[in-house]
């Protein structure tokens, strides 16, 4: 595989790594945030300081922060990096996998939401390839992606549905490169917040993180910054304050069904990270505000499913097609919107 195609590994989740954690001590006497870390944080410069800060690196109370920022008692202060603070052992866990198809060369998993795909700071363990070690010895490894064998894509952790694992590196290689070119077929389902006006569309703008919040990805339409991603996207299903929305993916970037929906005005249900938490669509009356609230409460997390899942077998060249139905949070909320809209 060429160096290009590792560096456009399938990112759908956004990582950072947390390097620093420090809370003010109730004594401390104001001083500027890039002054204050440079003493506190072995070998860091002043300039190397106000470089995390300006592009967003350095949290205050969980918000981005400037350097002439000036730090009071009991401020938590967090710098996340792209790379990880320390190698990472993967160490296997006996977790069960729902596994959709197994042969000698991969395996397709239905992966829970709530599930983070691999261990990254805050989860190091009671992740994805934590139980796929256990269950399979000797996983390849895509150069570049030390402590994720396996993987040649991955999903948010609040997102649930298909994967597609490689066990051998004979399947590795091809495998990735289909994710490379855009050609894995691959349906997500959605609950969005609003009608959008027509039945169907093509979202194209460039996904890249937002300058307010590395965390999130921000939709350039003009190109001028991230990278080229296109979402296409039909209304399955009106329910006046929400759609179940189809989506299908040309390219997989970071978060680019949840940013491309919110561009497109109509958020992800209950998508904390891109605003889908707050009631985006309805009436203020204290009935719906208490329905939208039990909805969130049953699905405590963003509404979307990777669905299905259709990619040429890396050695039999057989194509193959997976589907994986709704889980009980996402069906359970669909029902809710259902009834309440037919009796409202």
């Amino acid at each position: 595989m060429s160096q290009r195609q590792e560096e456009d590994f399938e990112e759908d989740e956004l990582e950072l790594y947390e390097h620093h954690r420090i809370l003010v001590d109730k004594g401390q006497s104001l001083m500027r945030i890039d002054k204050f870390l440079t003493e506190k944080v072995a070998n860091a410069t002043r300039n190397k300081v106000q470089q995390a800060i300006d592009g967003g690196a350095v949290l205050v109370n969980g918000q981005p922060t400037k350097s002439n920022y000036k730090i009071k008692p009991l401020d938590e202060i967090r710098v996340l990096l792209e790379k990880p603070p320390r190698d990472t052992e993967v160490v296997p866990e006996n977790i069960p996998l729902d596994i959709l198809y197994e042969d000698t060369h991969l395996l397709v998993v239905n992966k829970p939401a709530g599930m983070v795909v691999h261990p990254a700071h805050g989860n190091w363990t009671g992740t994805l390839v934590n139980a796929l070690v256990y269950h399979f010895q000797h996983l390849p490894e895509m150069k570049g992606n030390v402590g994720r064998p396996g993987l040649v894509h991955r999903i948010d952790k609040d997102t649930s549905g298909l994967l597609v694992i490689a066990k051998t590196e004979e399947a590795m290689t091809p495998l990735a490169a289909q994710f490379f070119h855009h050609t894995i077929d691959r349906t997500y389902l959605a609950l969005v917040w609003g009608e959008p006006e027509a039945d169907s569309g093509t979202i194209r703008g460039h996904v890249g993180r937002s300058a307010k919040d590395r965390k999130v990805m921000d939709v350039y339409p003009d190109g001028s910054q991230g990278k080229h991603a296109v979402t296409h996207w039909k209304v399955l299903k009106r329910l006046r304050y929400v759609s179940l929305i189809q989506c299908n993916l040309e390219t997989g970037r970071t978060h680019q069904i949840r940013a491309h929906m919110k561009f497109l005005g109509h958020p992800l249900f209950n998508d904390a990270m891109y605003g889908g938490d707050k009631i985006r669509k309805g009436t203020q009356f204290a009935k719906y505000k208490t329905f939208v609230q039990n909805c969130f409460e049953l699905m405590p997390r963003q509404a979307l499913h990777a669905m299905s899942l259709g990619f040429i077998h890396p050695v039999t060249k057989e194509k193959l097609y997976f589907e994986a139905p709704l889980p009980e949070d996402f069906t359970s909320v669909l029902e809710k919107w259902d009834s309440y809209v037919k009796h409202e």
